[in-house]
């Protein structure tokens, strides 16, 4: 890959942080806190949260087996992609590549950071193959986008492909493993040494079921968690938020099972579609939502809505023409979901 210095924007690399009162004393113990303008009362939420997410960063590093200081932490995986473009992307010069379709917050991130997005289309089985993404590439490209399992899709890239990927391009690969809990394959978080130039996603939001509290995690070189860290907000991560997955690691023995379960109904749903009237192909999934093609989505999705159920129309998407998105739910609201379908005429 190019050097990090080629591949960050030049204000960005020798920007000064800001640098917060918390941050100042790092390291040491304290029990009077003057330093923070805050106010002494409504303990404990009255004190600003730890800037670094220290702790928090020590129990997800246990938990990954990787090393606290390669954990980004952000509000949602979306503030690590908009990151990203900040850091690395120079508006109106710098590009980027992604498959289409795939998330859509790649390519709202790149508008906002005003830097072009090339989309390279999947193929008929919904996978790419690294020639094509090479292929849409200039001297311009600072990062290629990838979501595997992918989204709306459900179905894992080539794992050969990511791996030529990222051997072949001198910038960024970001590979978002958001639904990664729910398929068979390895993450890609213990191949950062071998792949300088890979930032991987995931999140607090699915396996783990805390989408409410927004936390995502970024994994990557520790050169690159520190110019993510030197740009985010002070206090990105709130107290409560902190608290709440310090929670939900203490009882990471469920997310096991939830993910057992959650599989077992995918694949009773999935097997229940199949045989619909109204559905024409159950593609194959990999995450904790499949996707399949009806005969009129609009209207089957307006049907289903009127009885207070809902999914998503994923008919404007490319190569997604008259397909839903159905995420597994609770047995029973999978029953009711079915029972709807079964009725509808």
């Amino acid at each position: 890959m190019k050097s990090l210095k080629e591949l960050t924007r030049p204000n960005i690399w020798v920007l000064k942080p800001y640098s917060s009162a918390r941050d100042e004393y790092s390291g040491r113990q304290a029990h009077v806190f003057l330093d923070a303008n805050e106010n002494p009362f409504n303990e404990p939420n009255n004190r600003y949260p730890d800037p670094r997410q220290r702790e928090l960063k020590v129990e997800i590093g246990k938990i990954k087996k990787i090393d606290s200081e390669r954990i980004f932490l952000g509000n949602g995986s979306d503030e690590a992609i908009d990151l990203v473009y900040r850091a690395f992307c120079e508006p109106h010069i710098d590009n980027v590549v992604a498959i289409e379709p795939t998330y859509g917050m790649y390519g709202v991130c790149a508008d906002i950071n005003d830097i072009e997005y090339r989309n390279v289309k999947l193929t008929a089985e919904y996978d790419f193959t690294a020639q094509s993404m090479l292929a849409a590439a200039d001297e311009h490209t600072k990062m290629m986008w990838l979501c595997s399992p992918n989204n709306p899709t459900g179905n894992n890239l080539c794992l050969e492909e990511i791996v030529k990927l990222l051997q072949s391009f001198q910038g960024l690969v970001i590979l978002d493993e958001a639904y990664g809990d729910f398929s068979d394959k390895p993450s890609f978080i213990h191949q950062l040494d071998k792949f300088p130039n890979l930032i991987v996603l995931q999140t607090f939001s699915k396996a783990m079921g805390c989408a409410g509290i927004r936390l995502g995690m970024a994994f990557a070189s520790g050169e690159i968690i520190n110019i993510l860290n030197k740009i985010k907000y002070p206090y990105n991560v709130n107290q409560l938020t902190q608290q709440a997955a310090m929670n939900m690691l203490s009882r990471y023995y469920q997310v096991h099972e939830w993910v057992k379960d959650l599989l077992i109904q995918r694949k009773r749903l999935m097997d229940e579609f199949r045989s619909l009237s109204m559905v024409e192909n159950v593609y194959p999934s990999d995450a904790n939502f499949f996707l399949t093609k009806v005969t009129d989505a609009k209207r089957i999705y307006d049907y289903l809505v009127d009885k207070g159920i809902i999914v998503r129309n994923r008919s404007k998407v490319s190569l997604c023409d008259q397909c839903l998105r159905i995420t597994v739910g609770t047995s029973l609201e999978n029953n009711t979901l079915l029972d709807a379908l079964k009725a509808y005429k």
